[in-house]
Parts: C-alpha cells; structure tokens; sequence
C-alpha cells in the first residue's frame, strides 16, 4: 500500500511549487532530449542541433493542445469558469491533445528547418513514451488518474476529498497511473529495440508507438473511474485511441507499400 504525501513539493516565500510541475518538466525535458540523441545517431548528426533550437516552441505548443483538449473534454465546466483555463500547476493535461498537436506543429518546424517530418516523428514519438512513463508520477502526487477500489498489496490510499462520490466508502484504488507508466517504459524498450531495424523506413516506429500506446491506453482507461468525458458510456479517451490505432495502422501500410514500391 502507498499514497502521495501531497501535491506541494515545498514553498518558495509561500509561493507552493507543485510535484506535478516539477515532474512534468523533468518528463517533457527527458523526452525531448531522448529525441535529439536518437536523431543524432539514428538519422542525422549534423542536423540534430536543429531540434534543441526548436524544442522549446514545440514543448510550448505542445503544453496549449494537451490543455485545450482537457478543457474541450471539460467543457460544461470551463464554459461556467473561463478563467480556470490557465491554471495547470496542479494538472489537467492531456496527452492526446499533446500528441495532436505535436504532430501538426512536428509538420511546421521540419518545413522551416529542412528536415525529414517522418524521421522528426519517429524520435520525437519515442522520446515521448519515456516522457510519459516519467510524467504519469505527478497524477501520483496530485491522487488522481486511480482506478476501481481494492486491496491488492500494491493497493493505492485516495483522500477523502478527491474520491469519486460514489465510491466514498472506499479508500484503496488501483494505481492506473502506476500501470500506464510501466506500460509506457515496456514500449520505450520496444521502440528502441526496434528503432536501428525500423529506421531504415522512417514513420513506421511513429506508427508502431500510437498503436502500443493507444492499446495500452484502451487497457488501463478501462479500470480507471475519474474518466473526464464518456459518450455513450464510453470514455474519450478511449475513443481517440481506437481512431489513432486506425489511423496509425493506415499510415504505416502507405509508408510500407511505397517503400516496396520504390
């Protein structure tokens, strides 16, 4: 059994720096960082600089989509409170949004900088996974991202104040946080065990991790019940994962075929 000592790191001039944030910048900096090595000996020496200058534009860009897909999903509240749309500290992104938006802004910067926007995808999706691993440990401090109660020995505390209210009785829930982050460094390990044989037809890797991920994500999503949005008794996040496993599945037998092609 364990549980989150709290959600405040400590205080500067009782200013209350979050674990969430820190974490979260640990993560998106490993991540980013884990991309511009891979590009670096998977693809391109020379041109891997170009992504420490542009990196920080798209961890900025990023950061917008993965908050304005949560509020998109939290509408009926953030239409009621406008102004709550800015305050991240204590979480609310989510990962979907940043995938997305990622992706398009991934597209943009390999125009302006000459570069190859599959080999672009390809470290940047995997720098991902592992950035993901580390960044699901602040919904750890933050007691959220938990699923159904139990009592199993790794079992998860959850306050009172921040437990479903239809599950208030109970006080020990599944980590699901816990198990995405070992999912996400189970398919870390993958896509660079992969990455030397698959880089030779760039975007596959890419596709490979939106379908693992999305799988993964369609697996732990079915035992948590903090779900933002669910249609049709079907949670969103679900949803998004089915469409990008359709959509990664597609794109890797275009890229396959044209490379048998060619």
């Amino acid at each position: 059994m364990f549980q989150s000592p709290g959600d405040i790191a400590f205080r500067i001039f009782n200013f209350p720096v979050y674990y969430y944030g820190i974490i979260l910048a640990f993560a998106i900096l490993t991540g980013v960082y884990t991309a511009y090595l891979l590009y670096k000996n998977f693809y391109d020496e020379v041109n891997a600089k170009k992504i420490i200058d542009f990196s920080p534009f798209i961890i900025i860009i990023g950061i917008i989509g993965a908050r304005l897909y949560y509020c998109c999903v939290n509408f009926s509240y953030y239409i009621n409170h406008p102004f709550e749309m800015f305050n991240i500290r204590q979480g609310g992104l989510s990962i979907h949004g940043m995938i997305i938006v990622g992706i398009l802004s991934l597209f943009v910067f390999s125009k302006i900088y000459k570069m190859s926007f599959m080999k672009l995808m390809d470290v940047f999706l995997c720098g991902t996974a592992l950035g993901q691993c580390i960044g699901r440990w602040g919904n750890f401090f933050n007691s959220e991202a938990f699923g159904t109660p139990t009592n199993l020995p790794w079992k998860l505390y959850i306050p009172v104040s921040d437990r479903p209210i239809q599950y208030i009785g109970y006080e020990y829930f599944h980590p699901a946080f816990l198990y995405e982050s070992i999912l996400d460094l189970v398919i870390f390990v993958i896509l660079l065990l992969l990455f030397k044989k698959v880089s030779k037809r760039p975007g596959v890797l890419a596709c490979i991790y939106l379908i693992l991920y999305s799988m993964a994500r369609i697996l732990v999503e079915h035992l948590r019940i903090d779900s933002v949005l669910n249609i049709s008794g079907i949670p969103v996040a679900q949803i998004m994962s089915f469409a990008l496993i359709l959509v990664a599945s597609l794109a890797m037998i275009v890229i396959i075929s044209k490379d048998k092609t060619a």
